[in-house]
């Protein structure tokens, strides 16, 4: 164990290229010592603060330096929701030393001055100090998610009639926003505008048939790996093939970017889901698990 001679935090609204080359090489540190995922979502913190302008006045970026080396970090994700998601980590050289502890009381003060009423509380199954930390909160157990990577191929798929996939625009922003709360049970007065999601690096589709929309799915790349988020199909348009078709129209496209790996993440509860993408290849690797607090 490393001693803490110079201690300073470091609270900001966004990151810049400086914090996010030290938080890397922290997430670089913690994932030698242990296989654990880490979900952090940098680079997309990255391309808001660089291409938009971020309310000051809310601090998400809770940093621990020991001199000039980042030793803890810890950050806040909204995604247009109204609850919080808060994930970190410390270097595995200054741990028990009360770094996270000193951290995530600064981020239940910046909590305390949000309207948000909940915060989840993220970590992988395998981090036996996460989840110890997590529960030493209050936390209550909330729900699980898979991180799921294509490692097979797809039966084939037939469909009623054929499906297409459409770059999504900014009018099309209330239909995504209908289609989350479907999915996903996600009420935002925050609307997702395509457009301005396509210059962080998130390319959202609407999916048609006949020229009616069926449902959607947003692609993302990050370090040669290609994200498959937010797909669903309309309720209407279920047990027709169309999800599976859907998905594997997302996996080309992801392909034709030439990405190392395809990866998804999905509810452990979401049995039909979780089957579909099974049948389509993807395999489980990694368990992150959702603990609630509540005002």
């Amino acid at each position: 164990m490393e001693k803490i001679l110079n201690p300073s935090v470091k609270l900001k609204y966004s990151l810049d290229q400086d914090d996010y080359k030290n938080i890397l090489a922290l997430k670089e540190c913690c994932l030698e010592k242990e296989n654990v995922t880490l979900k952090l979502e940098l680079d997309y913190k990255l391309s808001r603060s660089l291409n938009e302008s971020i309310g000051i006045n809310k601090i998400n970026e809770f940093m621990f330096y020991n001199g000039k080396t980042l030793i803890g970090y810890v950050g806040i994700c909204q995604f247009g929701k109204e609850t919080l998601e808060v994930n970190g980590m410390v270097h595995p050289e200054y741990r028990r030393q009360g770094v996270f502890t000193r951290l995530f009381s600064l981020v239940k003060d910046e909590w305390d001055k949000r309207k948000s009423q909940q915060m989840l509380l993220l970590s992988d199954r395998n981090s036996s100090s996460g989840i110890h930390f997590i529960k030493s909160t209050g936390a209550q157990y909330d729900n699980s998610e898979y991180d799921m990577f294509l490692t097979g191929e797809a039966t084939e798929v037939t469909t009623p009639k054929p499906l297409s996939l459409r770059r999504a625009l900014n009018e099309d922003a209330k239909e995504i926003a209908r289609q989350n709360a479907i999915y996903f049970q996600v009420n935002s007065s925050d609307l997702i505008l395509p457009e301005e999601e396509e210059k962080h690096g998130t390319e959202i589709y609407m999916a048609e048939v006949d020229q009616s929309i069926v449902g959607k799915v947003h692609l993302e790349v990050q370090n040669d790996v290609g994200g498959i988020y937010g797909l669903g199909v309309l309720p209407e348009f279920r047990g027709k093939g169309y999800g599976r078709d859907l998905l594997m129209k997302a996996v080309e496209k992801l392909k034709e970017k030439q990405v190392q790996q395809i990866m998804l993440q999905v509810a452990v509860k979401n049995s039909n889901a979780l089957n579909l993408y099974r049948s389509c290849g993807f395999e489980e690797t990694t368990t992150m698990d959702y603990y609630k607090l509540t005002k």
